[in-house]
Formats: C-alpha cells, sequence, structure tokens
C-alpha cells in the first residue's frame, strides 16, 4: 500500500473464508484508487493472517485491524465490509469511535443468527454452518485440504457460482490458505465463530458515525427485508441509510464492483 495522506483511508474487511483477494475489482479501479488509500485487512484465521492463540473472534479480529491503522499511522478511516466483515466493521466503529469514520456494510446482517431473522427470509446460519462444524472436529494430516466442494459451497450461496478461471483461482487459494492440520482448525473456528457469533442489536444505537449500507437484491443469504429492519438501529448515526443494489449478490463487491464503487466515493467524499 502506498498511502497518499492527502487522501481518506478506506479499509475493507473481506467476508468469510476468503482473503483479501475479494477485493480484487475495488484495487483494479482507477476512479476508486485515486479517491481513496485502499487497505485490505483479513479477519484472524483468513488468508494470511494468524492469530497467536488458537481461538479467536470477531472482537479479536476489530481490536487487532485497529492495532494496524495505528501502526501505520493512520489516524481516521473510512471502513468497508462484506458479509461477516460487517460486523467487523461496527465493532471497529464500537471500539474505537474517534478514528471511524464511517461505515460501508454489504450485503451483511447485525443479529446472532436468530429465529427472528429467518422469518424475515435470511438463511439458516446454524442448519448450513453445523455440519461444516461437525465434519472438521477431528485432526487431519498435512497432506489435507480444504475439498472443492465446499469452496463451490461457498460460492453458489454468495455468488450463485463462478466458474473458468475465476474458479481455479479461488480452488487454488483456498487450497493454499487452509492447509494441513492447522488450516482444518482456522477452518472450524472461523466457521463457529460465524455460526455462534454474538449480536450486535443491544449496541447499535452507540454507533456515532455516519453507516451506508449496500444491499443486492439477489442475497441469498441475508434479506434486504432485515437490511430496512436494521439500519433503523443506528439511531444515533448522523445519518444510517440503506440502498438496495439491484440483482446484487451476497459478496456484493465481487457482484457489482461499479455500483459499490460509486456508492463508497459519494459516500467518502460527502463525509470527508
Amino acid at each position: 500500500m502506498v498511502h497518499d495522506p492527502a487522501l481518506p483511508t478506506l479499509v475493507l474487511i473481506n467476508s468469510y473464508t476468503t482473503s483479501a483477494e475479494l477485493y480484487r475489482p475495488q484495487f483494479a479501479d482507477p476512479a476508486l484508487g485515486s479517491a481513496v488509500n485502499l487497505l485490505a485487512l483479513e479477519p484472524y484465521g483468513h488468508g494470511r493472517t494468524r492469530a497467536a492463540y488458537r481461538h479467536f473472534t470477531y472482537w479479536d479480529s476489530a481490536i487487532a485491524n485497529l492495532q494496524v491503522l495505528e501502526a501505520l499511522g493512520i489516524r481516521e478511516a473510512f471502513v468497508l465490509g462484506t458479509s461477516q466483515g460487517g460486523w467487523v466493521v461496527v465493532r471497529m466503529a464500537l471500539l474505537a469511535p474517534d478514528v471511524v469514520r464511517g461505515l460501508i456494510p454489504l450485503g451483511t446482517f447485525m443479529d446472532f443468527e436468530s429465529p427472528r431473522s429467518r422469518e424475515l427470509g435470511c438463511w439458516d446460519g446454524i442448519g448450513f454452518n453445523t455440519p461444516v462444524v461437525d465434519a472438521l472436529a477431528d485432526p487431519v494430516g498435512e497432506d489435507w485440504a480444504v475439498p472443492d466442494e465446499f469452496v463451490d459451497g461457498v460460492f453458489d450461496t454468495a455468488l450463485g457460482g463462478v466458474s473458468g478461471e475465476e474458479r481455479e483461482f479461488w480452488l487454488a487459494t483456498y487450497r493454499a490458505n487452509y492447509a494441513g492440520d492447522a488450516g482444518r482448525h482456522r477452518l472450524r473456528v472461523s466457521t463457529v465463530n460465524l455460526r455462534d457469533r454474538d449480536g450486535l442489536h443491544g449496541r447499535l444505537d452507540e454507533v456515532r458515525c455516519p453507516v451506508r449500507w449496500l444491499h443486492g437484491t439477489a442475497d441469498q443469504v441475508y434479506s434486504v427485508a432485515n437490511a430496512e429492519e436494521e439500519i433503523r438501529m443506528f439511531t444515533r448515526s448522523p445519518e444510517a441509510r440503506l440502498e438496495a443494489i439491484a440483482g446484487g449478490q451476497h459478496f456484493l463487491s465481487a457482484s457489482n464492483p461499479v455500483e459499490v464503487g460509486s456508492a463508497v466515493m459519494e459516500f467518502v467524499r460527502r463525509w470527508s
């Protein structure tokens, strides 16, 4: 990252089991790159990011992200997060309201995996994740790699599937990131975190920065109806706005990079 102190910084937090590579379209966008400093930070257990301990949480990742900003001398930043990245960025805003200038959650969710959310058309996160947690319970050999079917399942759910070179790219990325017994354990803890996380409803009224929530209408995981309820919980934000992206998928920055880039630049200009 080449940091231009004259530009605002946009931090990008990736989704479940992906890596910073999720944001390749954003780093390839010259308009976005000329408007902001782009910094992708992976949650613990994802990509090349490791914790010094075996059991990490989303709160740990939020704290680590803030420590990165401090180490880089970045005093303020806008923060964008996809899916699980959305609740990481909210945690960052709660922990360091003087650092986070604005939140841009994409295709995300602020509850625990609750009956309320399923009534609003969200997925059954407990039913989806429990078989994965159980399947990854036992130690494996160092020749183990994440199964192709797991990777295909993630992208079928999040993007309606990928094919060709993109599929091969992600298969290779996942095999590198989740290899051997250490990879199995990171993948299991990441899945436990997704299934068993704490909700944020009781904390959202303490977020004091503006929020621009972007949500795809074709999101298979979390519904627009749920987002409509939860955006209203940011009662002390100077502006909390939901924007539905027609045809957008769960990994919205990948399915609709043009719309996301345009919304991000408008939001950052407004609140810088």
